[in-house]
């Protein structure tokens, strides 16, 4: 047979033939049913077997040439979207940043607060700057700006990804890119304005050098105090030109350009920790790349900036306002720093210039009045801060901040860097009704529970040490009621409750209540009673706003609106909770009641309607506070003591020619006359509470003390002499506070319980007879 014929068919029942004779060149093989039709014939024309038809789940899992076409497909997508993209989008001209439009900052009533935005620039070509300056912002920025290429496409991704998934702002934007943005572009954090970004970067990396560019960065970036380019920068906190900068000071403008304002020292200096970590991260960079010595860096201090002059169109409160309400902005994420600075914003605040102008008035007459500097050097070292908040909507009403922003640059409302003292207390009572907490000896803590005052009496039930605090003059109080002792602020009864409580539930308490987690010093211990957390004026405002509500709690704001070209910014959502029980709020209210009716806090009376509050003072007597609330608003005022020149915490002993300040001095009268100014022409409504069940049951007996003793702060709490029973408080506050005096001898409590009265348990909490 011819090998072009085809193979004669067999029967399928056959067994396989061998070869023909005429053919033993090719021998026979099995027979694949396969390639067999239904007959047993053998196809016409042998070839590959075809591959069978995929089936069920099978279908769906793409084969390796359907993936290779796809990346295949995906490439030249890309490329051709590149191509498109770098063909249309040209290098703009400078964007509008180079002429920054004003903010303009509005009381909640319309009526302007300030207006900012006067761009502070000053170019300078890049032969002025010196090359350790230029090496310190390479370090913080881009420690590979002149090796690599202008887009860092991974960064721009990952900050793409974050936009959209909204996840907040997260840059890795090369050097290059960043200068786009600041002088090309805007700060918006949107996917179009990347990818602009892109394009526009990678074009001006082939058009201009690396040198021109980063010139043009050093020019255009913002570092804060509104200076923008390192030339206005280094006028602005060292009073140098660029070219006089050592290291050191380039190292920390450089660390301002990650956060301008947050790294101010001058301005916050509670985040001086944070910025020496920033401008140590700097130096060592230099040190990594080859740009500094290592012996050199070894021997460089912290170069604390000057203190800051703020523009005169910010004079007085305004400074304080705007700067308040800025750092809240970004606080909050509303809008970032360099977007805010770019300017033309409309910006509707909460507060109200009735009250503003009443804490202003307020603590000229009560305090600033009072200061002879030039007889008394210590009355330079005065400062005071308050801050007003409406507790039925958590919005700041009113705040002062200092004396005059371009002088005291500091907002002393919003420093955290200044012990609260006894305005702490409350927290812990709240805790205790809240958490229905007993003494050591089983007995529930309500305003009438008696524990034991004795002066430097040690804490019972805490394995961390031994821990007696001392009272007010060392004095001693023996049994007296937990309501006494809030009048009296006795540090031995509080310091115990925080124990009997339990210090770490105390904490979580003031946190609820709205004192935030990162505030300095809340440690869980039974310190925390005596307050040496460093929480700001405007944080305790909104703590005791939270207690005003019935324990209601929602973070304050300082913000009505914000607007941009007629449209308006979204803000943060107002969320409120029920931070502790109202019961738990009502029976603190109804002890600090007390303090204003007849304890350390009698000053306040003259505000003339129902009120609640707390004196405090800090270690040292360096801050004196009163902190209090009617139904309808909530303030906080502290007097503070630091040298003008160095910075430094100070005693304020012997200023305004008393020996002490104490939180039931000026800072009660300020808080009276503010309160009453800025609740005028509004009903005196009584507080509405709930109290907690046998709180207004009858003490048990407690050490017989005179009627009419003068009532004395702890060492937290140093109040001035309070009327006695047989006199009438004045209706307005004292011009003057008296410091206060020692009892006589017929006004001295008894030390300890009399034998026939009490039975001292061993732990220290005291059991009825």
């Amino acid at each position: 047979m011819s090998s072009d014929e085809p193979e004669q068919p067999q029967q399928p029942d056959q067994p396989d033939q061998p070869a023909q004779p005429d053919q033993p060149e090719q021998p026979t093989e099995p027979r694949d049913p396969a390639t067999h039709d239904a007959a047993g014939a053998t196809p016409v024309a042998t070839g590959k077997a075809k591959r069978p038809k995929r089936t069920g789940w099978r279908r769906l899992i793409p084969t390796w040439r359907m993936v290779l076409g796809g990346i295949i497909g995906f490439v030249l997508l890309c490329i051709g979207l590149f191509a498109l993209g770098y063909a249309l989008v040209d290098i703009p001209a400078a964007n509008s940043a180079a002429t920054a439009q004003s903010n303009v900052y509005l009381y909640a009533d319309g009526s302007q607060i300030a207006r900012d935005g006067e761009v502070n620039r000053e170019n300078v070509s890049l032969t002025q700057i010196p090359k350790p300056v230029q090496h310190a912002v390479l370090a913080a920025e881009d420690r590979d700006f002149y090796s690599e290429s202008a887009v860092d496409p991974q960064a721009m991704l990952r900050a793409a990804w974050y936009t959209l998934t909204g996840k907040g702002k997260q840059s890795g934007s090369t050097i290059t890119q960043q200068y786009v943005k600041n002088y090309y572009l805007g700060q918006e954090q949107t996917v179009t304005r990347k990818v602009k970004e892109f394009f526009i970067s990678i074009k001006l990396d082939r058009e201009k050098s690396k040198d021109d560019i980063l010139e043009g960065y050093l020019n255009t970036s913002y570092f804060g105090r509104n200076a923008y380019g390192i030339q206005a920068a280094a006028q602005a906190y060292y009073g140098e030109d660029v070219q006089d900068l050592s290291a050191a000071q380039g190292a920390y403008l450089a660390a301002l350009v990650n956060a301008p304002s947050a790294y101010d020292v001058a301005a916050h200096p509670e985040n001086k920790d944070a910025a020496t970590a920033r401008w140590n991260y700097v130096l060592d960079g230099m040190v990594k790349e080859g740009w500094l010595d290592a012996s050199d860096r070894e021997n460089m201090k912290f170069p604390a900036p000057d203190q800051a002059k703020a523009p005169s169109g910010l004079s007085g409160q305004r400074g304080y306002l705007v700067q308040a309400v800025k750092d809240y902005i970004t606080d909050n994420k509303i809008l970032d720093e360099d977007t805010l600075a770019g300017g033309g914003y409309r910006i509707t605040t909460t507060l109200q210039k009735k009250k503003q102008d009443a804490f202003q008035k307020a603590v000229d007459d009560q305090l600033m009045s009072k200061l002879d500097k030039d007889a008394r050097d210590i009355d330079k070292n005065v400062r005071a801060g308050g801050a007003a908040i409406d507790p039925s909507n958590g919005k700041v009403r009113a705040m002062y901040g200092g004396v005059d922003y371009t002088k005291q640059y500091v907002n002393n409302a919003t420093r955290r860097d200044y012990q609260v003292g006894s305005t702490f207390k409350p927290f812990v009572f709240t805790s205790a009704v809240e958490n229905a907490s007993t003494t050591q000896d089983g007995r529930r803590i309500t305003p009438s529970t008696i524990y034991d005052g004795t002066n430097k009496r040690p804490v019972q039930g805490w394995d961390g040490g031994h821990y007696a605090p001392a009272n007010e003059d060392d004095r001693s109080y023996g049994n007296i009621t937990v309501s006494e002792a809030t009048d009296k602020s006795v540090n031995a009864v509080y310091a115990q409750m925080a124990v009997d409580v339990g210090s770490d539930k105390v904490k979580q308490t003031a946190l609820d209540l709205g004192i935030p987690s990162d505030t300095p010093d809340l440690t869980a211990s039974p310190s925390i009673a005596l307050g040496p957390s460093t929480a700001s004026v405007l944080d305790m405002t909104e703590a005791y706003a939270t207690l005003a509500n019935h324990g209601e709690h929602g973070r304050y704001t300082l913000l009505d609106s914000i607007t941009k070209n007629g449209e308006g910014i979204t803000l943060p959502k107002k969320e409120t909770r029920q931070a502790v029980p109202r019961q738990a709020a009502d029976t603190t209210t109804t002890i600090l009641k007390s303090v204003v009716d007849g304890g350390t806090g009698t000053a306040a009376k003259a505000a003339g309607r129902p009120a609640a509050g707390k004196t405090g003072t800090a270690e040292e007597d360096k801050a004196a506070w009163f902190a209090g609330y009617t139904p309808d608003l909530a303030t906080v005022v502290s007097v503070m003591g630091q040298d003008p020149v160095s910075g430094a915490q100070t005693p304020l002993y012997g200023a305004t020619g008393l020996p002490r300040i104490n939180g039931g001095g000026y800072p009660a009268q300020i808080w009276a006359q503010f309160t009453q100014a800025a609740l005028s022409g509004t009903p005196a409504n009584d507080f509405d509470l709930d109290l907690q069940s046998g709180a207004e049951e009858e003490p048990l007996p407690s050490t017989p003390e005179s009627t009419s003793e003068t009532a004395t702060e702890s060492p937290s709490d140093t109040a001035s002499a309070t009327p006695s029973d047989e006199e009438t408080p004045s209706d307005e506050p004292s011009s003057e506070t008296p410091p206060s005096e020692e009892p006589t001898d017929s006004e001295e409590p008894t030390d300890s319980p009399s034998p026939g009265d009490t039975a001292v348990n061993p732990l220290g909490a005291l059991r009825s007879p």
